[in-house]
């Protein structure tokens, strides 16, 4: 019997995770910021793609037609459902890289992303994948890929082999991934209890096998427990690619352009005497000790002139997608905690309160007299959006296309958080992306669209669907028994989001 898992695990379901860095508008402003030209997506790929919520959120909320494939067939089932209900007609199958690279029918692709597939598949898939971006990226197309990484993997290797081993012998016959990892995990921790000579020269792993048995096990069983697991170094990532005519452009990662928050000024130095942009790059992973990488490649980069470079830089358009007063000015960066420049910073988002779609070049003028430069604004808007403070906004007319779409969609995404909370994104035309809202939060948007419009009534929409479910409230680690509590519990979190939440997700036209 043929295993078509190729050695992935593929007995649980992914999470039903949402990643930006995969929307093709996230990857203007990082190529605008390296001095890039952008290309037009119009045509794109996820391969990968999980549950499928990135793709389909990224192709309901834009005009960019959407192609995928998921080897996993209940995933893909899931993702196609999700499409058709959408009306978007993305393109989602449930083929395997060598079966899906070979179809004849696939367009060529402005974009194709990756998102941590990299790292837990065969050699013989990474080969597959390589010759289709030969073939099938245009010119000028973009590659979004994530993956882990050295040296910041390098103490861990050791441990996840142990703990992949112990799943594979010492488990009982026939016990499901989620028992074994448990079982996994718990030997970590009592090995680690011994203290053995390799925690200690290593004290980095016992923190993070802690964190990790706080972590949702279908995530782990995915992460660390493939057959495949190979954190590859920038070095050799740029020899896999090379034959597909790709260069490296820059990071996806927002924060990674800021060196402030990540580098000294000696190790800034000491980058900027390096004249190989490539080897450069490895020796910046050493100094941040990265662990993962989130990149975009391109298929010959086309330089800016600094003119055509701050013309399109001021043409972008933002939006504040959290209260004004919730922003706060500390972020944290390679360094560990910076505290921004309120100077700079309070002005910036003082012009971004109202939740109005600027551009750029309007921020600018309205700063201009407090004496920040463009320069200082295009780094403050970065590291907002990395935040999730703020988010980029796509053109007018790919708004209208595709807000029927996002309106399907999202009511579907609505009606499933009735029953689970598994899901806690909806999409947005605005951003041509997705949005993160809790349960709760999507069922009020839910009771709004049904005409209920006071707290009262949110509250009571939310409560009749959990007691008709048996659940209740639980709140700073205590259920609320009685109806009277969880009634005043939902109220009072109906009337924070009615004042503080609804009229940015309606700037954002999610409700």
């Amino acid at each position: 019997m043929s295993d078509w898992t190729a050695g992935y695990v593929a007995d649980i379901g992914y999470t039903y995770g949402y990643y930006s860095e995969l929307n093709p508008l996230h990857l203007r402003f990082a190529f605008l910021s390296a001095g890039l030209a952008e290309p037009n997506v119009r045509v794109a790929c996820e391969l990968g793609f999980g549950q499928g919520l990135s793709a389909n959120i990224h192709a309901a909320a834009s005009i960019t037609k959407w192609y995928g494939t998921d080897f996993n067939p209940s995933q893909a089932a899931f993702a196609q459902e999700l499409a058709q209900v959408s009306g978007s007609n993305a393109q989602l199958f449930d083929e395997g890289f060598a079966e899906f690279c070979a179809r004849s029918d696939l367009p060529d692709f402005d974009y194709i992303g990756l998102h941590g597939i990299w790292s837990w598949i065969s050699d013989e898939n990474r080969k597959t994948i390589v010759d289709f971006l030969r073939r099938k990226l245009k010119v000028g197309g973009v590659l979004y890929i994530s993956y882990n990484t050295q040296p910041g993997w390098a103490a861990m290797v050791p441990m996840r082999h142990l703990l992949t081993e112990h799943a594979e012998i010492m488990a009982a016959p026939g016990r499901g991934i989620v028992s074994r990892v448990d079982a996994a995990m718990d030997f970590a921790g009592k090995l680690l209890a011994t203290n053995p000579l390799y925690a200690r020269a290593n004290p980095q792993v016992v923190e993070r096998i802690a964190k990790m048995k706080e972590q949702n096990r279908n995530y782990l069983a995915h992460e660390y427990f493939n057959r495949d697991w190979h954190p590859m170094p920038f070095a050799e990532m740029a020899e896999w690619l090379a034959p597909a005519k790709l260069d490296f452009a820059c990071s996806a990662h927002y924060l990674s352009h800021v060196d402030v928050v990540n580098l000294t000024e000696e190790q800034q130095t000491f980058l900027k005497e390096i004249p190989d942009v490539m080897f450069r790059e490895s020796v910046r992973d050493f100094m941040v000790n990265q662990q993962f990488r989130k990149d975009y490649w391109v298929k010959g980069a086309r330089t800016l002139s600094a003119l055509d470079r701050i013309e399109h830089i001021r043409q972008q358009r933002v939006i504040l997608v959290v209260s004004r007063a919730d922003v706060s000015l500390k972020t944290k960066g390679a360094l560990g905690e910076a505290k921004m420049s309120e100077a700079v910073y309070s002005p910036i988002l003082d012009t971004l309160a109202g939740h109005s779609i600027l551009t750029v070049g309007q921020i600018e003028q309205e700063v201009a007299s407090r004496g920040i430069s463009l320069g200082q604004v295009v780094e403050a808007l970065m590291l907002l959006t990395h935040m999730g403070v703020l988010t980029a906004v796509q053109d007018a007319e790919s708004i209208n296309k595709a807000k029927p779409h996002v309106d399907k969609l999202n009511l579907y995404l609505m009606s499933k958080a009735r029953s689970s909370n598994e899901i806690s994104y909806l999409a947005s035309a605005v951003n041509g992306g997705g949005i993160a809202l809790g349960r709760f939060q999507q069922l009020f948007i839910l009771a709004i669209r049904l005409g209920k419009t006071e707290p009262a009534e949110l509250a009571s929409f939310v409560w009749n669907i959990l007691s008709a479910q048996g659940q209740k409230i639980v709140k700073e680690g205590k259920t609320l028994e009685t109806v009277e509590d969880n009634l005043a519990e939902l109220t009072a979190q109906a009337t924070t989001f009615t004042k503080q939440q609804l009229p940015i997700l309606k700037a954002l036209q999610v409700a």
